[in-house]
């Protein structure tokens, strides 16, 4: 997809849960966080060296802008699929290095970062039409597999298959419903 494909999906599933579009593009957060991503990984993936730092160089002091008004941190390198989705701004950290499939939910108070040690160390690589519920946590080196929903303040260490929703500190599965429901 290009990027006025995903700004678009993007907007699609934010019109989805109810918004307008002068709510959604002047008075949610969650919108300006996806909207600036989407501009600085198309900058992030630009093939032309002087042209690409210099945009780099905006893009960075925006996304410092779009940190310190929403509470929200999606680096320019991230890979973020089409059709995704913040319900409620604050407390969002997603890694770098951090891989999200498409049409994916995130709550309020989500971290999607690095941990473990030696080879265990590293970023979560997350599945389509996955949910994050409020304030849970999935770290290390981990796959997350399609249609799972996370729940609220859960701790993920360990893979998830497909069609789960874990719960827990630290997680485990309690059912094979999935997030279809939620998504």
């Amino acid at each position: 997809m290009n990027l006025f494909q995903l700004l678009y999906s993007d907007y699609k599933k934010y019109k989805k849960y109810g918004g307008n579009f002068v709510s959604i593009l002047f008075f949610t957060q969650g919108f300006w966080a996806i909207f600036q991503y989407r501009i600085a990984n198309f900058v992030y993936q630009l093939k032309i060296p002087v042209l690409k730092q210099l945009f780099q160089v905006v893009c960075l002091i925006w996304q410092k802008i779009i940190e310190i008004l929403t509470g929200i941190s999606i680096p320019s390198s991230a890979k973020i699929g089409h059709s995704f989705y913040i319900g409620h701004f604050g407390g969002i950290i997603i890694n770098a290095k951090a891989v999200v499939g498409n049409n994916c939910n995130v709550s309020q108070g989500v971290t999607i970062g690095v941990s473990g040690l030696n080879e265990n160390r590293g970023v979560p690589k997350i599945g389509n039409n996955v949910y994050l519920g409020a304030n849970s946590v999935v770290a290390g080196n981990i796959c997350i597999g399609d249609d799972v929903l996370v729940s609220a303040c859960s701790l993920v260490i360990k893979d998830v298959e497909s069609s789960s929703i874990v719960s827990g500190v630290p997680a485990v599965k309690i059912s094979s419903k999935g997030s279809k429901e939620y998504i």
